[in-house]
């Protein structure tokens, strides 16, 4: 057993929560916005939207992770949540909450664990900091292809 770490992330979208969770909804897409994240694929070809299990491949400073995920609740344009179901072990949950008709507020919580040995690694002060501004830096690239009106149409 090792050590879960967990990270969370805000970002202020200007754009209806609609259009932020159509954008989200759209996992194979991720890696346009999510730079560590190699390729997002739909286990099941059949569901197009919100697929409860995917395939994940992290890229990332020499090395590369791939897990499966399966989505555990979904409440539309409110909250998704999932967890890996095998390879790296992850969790997570995103929330989507409505500030005023033209303006969402997203927040990212990520979850991972480590080998013990490796945990210490991963403190505020060492390597978790970069992790946490890593995901800051992409949910600010998920606010401008949004705000860019990509998902406007769905």
């Amino acid at each position: 057993m090792g050590r879960w770490l967990e990270h969370t992330v805000i970002c202020d979208i200007k754009a209806p929560v609609n259009q932020v969770w159509a954008v989200w909804s759209d996992l194979e897409a991720m890696p346009l916005w999510m730079s560590w994240i190699e390729s997002v694929k739909t286990i099941d070809e059949s569901i197009k939207t919100l697929p409860d299990l995917t395939e994940w491949t992290l890229a990332a400073n020499g090395f590369r992770f791939k897990w499966k995920a399966k989505i555990n609740e979904r409440i539309e344009a409110q909250k998704l949540q999932w967890e890996s179901v095998g390879g790296l072990p992850t969790k997570g949950c995103v929330r989507f909450y409505t500030e005023e008709e033209e303006r969402t507020i997203v927040k990212l919580s990520v979850a991972y664990e480590l080998p013990k040995i490796l945990a210490p690694l991963m403190e505020p002060s060492i390597l978790g900091g970069m992790v946490t501004s890593e995901l800051q830096a992409n949910l600010d690239r998920f606010k401008a292809l949004v705000e860019s009106g990509h998902g406007k149409d769905k």
